[in-house]
């Protein structure tokens, strides 16, 4: 298939989760044979901060990374080329970092060149500003990958779009993978962001309290920590590592005993299910994960096995305490979470399932005429 894709950036992974499973979900595309090409914006958010921040050879090293990645760039500000970008394609995903209009456009040129047309959403705001969604037109669109089945029913119940499909993010698990034999340098690594004092309290209850009171070595990866936040690491004997490429979580979660899980609040609050990317690096990478609350609606795990869980700050420091003592505690959590990640949740099934989605979309519309074809 020829598919085109519209997405906020492959290249850049600065606060901006989505490139994680877009990278994983592009190279699985081309390695099954298919033309694949993404778009992205100039001046892009997260590029330029990124740019901004540590330079532009960074994409000479995500090229390193990801040699068969090469995302092409458009002028938002000017009319797009939709004849020389689709009048081939057989597949187009729009992703919600896009702007409505941007939406709608995309979905006009759907008639003229006869491709199928999914919006993919990987955003909490369906819940928490449903105002914001109802402003995307999706009348000439197919229909919507979301990744939680919550998200799809808010779909379905404001009647957005006919056609939702669950599509959970997963793991790339052919770049996150153990690796074996490195020397440990600490107790505990978390990677995430700050973010918009969305999980300020959680961060202190169930990171940085714990590691303050176990006194162990612990080091945080991220962006957009202000000072305050900055200075609790320090008093916690939290070192701060800034900005980390997400390829090389890998190669950072090998060097640390365990990590932890602190879901931002509107995914606890009103996304149950609903994971986010993290854990299931961490999982694939196979280090011991300890959760703080969260609510598996969908089974994609099995808390105890492939991840541990506490309730409250005291049983995150049990916890932790408990997975650095027993080395046979750690060894099955590293094994459970690595074995669930392969079994279901890597890109590979994530393209197995966009590929049935697109089955049964062409079983509902069997045919549509392209531009230019014969019949």
């Amino acid at each position: 298939m020829k598919i085109i894709m519209f997405y906020h950036s492959l290249y850049s992974d600065w606060n901006h989760g989505n490139a994680h499973f877009l990278r994983g979900i592009v190279r699985e595309l081309q390695q099954r044979g298919n033309d694949v090409e993404v778009y992205e914006p100039e001046g892009g958010w997260s590029l330029n901060n990124l740019i901004k921040d540590h330079g532009a050879e960074k994409m000479d090293e995500f090229r390193k990374y990801y040699p068969g990645l090469s995302p092409q760039f458009y002028n938002p500000s000017k009319q797009l080329n939709y004849e020389g970008i689709l009048r081939d394609a057989d597949l187009v995903i729009v992703h919600e970092w896009n702007d409505p209009q941007m939406v709608a456009n995309i979905g006009k040129q759907k008639e003229k060149y006869g491709f199928k047309l999914l919006f993919h959403d990987t955003h909490h705001r369906a819940a928490s500003a449903p105002e914001e969604m109802g402003k995307y037109d999706f009348s000439n669109y197919d229909a919507a990958l979301v990744f939680g089945e919550v998200i799809k029913n808010i779909y379905l119940e404001n009647k957005w779009i006919s056609n939702v499909f669950t599509w959970h993010e997963a793991a790339d698990a052919e770049l996150f993978k153990p690796v074996r034999d490195l020397e440990k340098e600490g107790d505990l690594v978390w990677i995430g962001n700050w973010g918009d004092n969305e999980r300020t309290e959680e961060l202190m209850e169930f990171l940085i309290e714990p590691v303050k009171e176990l006194k162990l070595k612990a080091k945080v990866y991220g962006v957009r920590y202000p000072e305050k936040a900055k200075k609790a690491l320090a008093d916690a004997g939290i070192e701060y590592g800034g900005w980390l490429p997400n390829y090389k979580v890998p190669e950072v979660f090998s060097r640390y005993k365990l990590t932890v899980h602190v879901p931002r609040r509107p995914y606890v609050e009103m996304l149950p299910g609903i994971p986010t990317i993290r854990p299931f690096e961490a999982l694939s990478c196979g280090i011991p994960l300890i959760c703080s609350p969260w609510q598996d609606a969908e089974n994609l795990f099995t808390p105890g096995e492939d991840y541990l869980l506490a309730n409250d700050g005291n049983e995150m420091g049990y916890r932790i305490a408990e997975v650095l003592k027993s080395a046979q505690l750690a060894q099955s959590l590293s094994q459970n979470g690595r074995k669930t990640i392969l079994a279901r949740h890597t890109c590979a099934h994530r393209v197995d399932e966009l590929e049935e989605i697109i089955t049964q979309i062409n079983k509902q519309y069997p045919y549509t005429q392209k531009s230019g074809t014969n019949g």
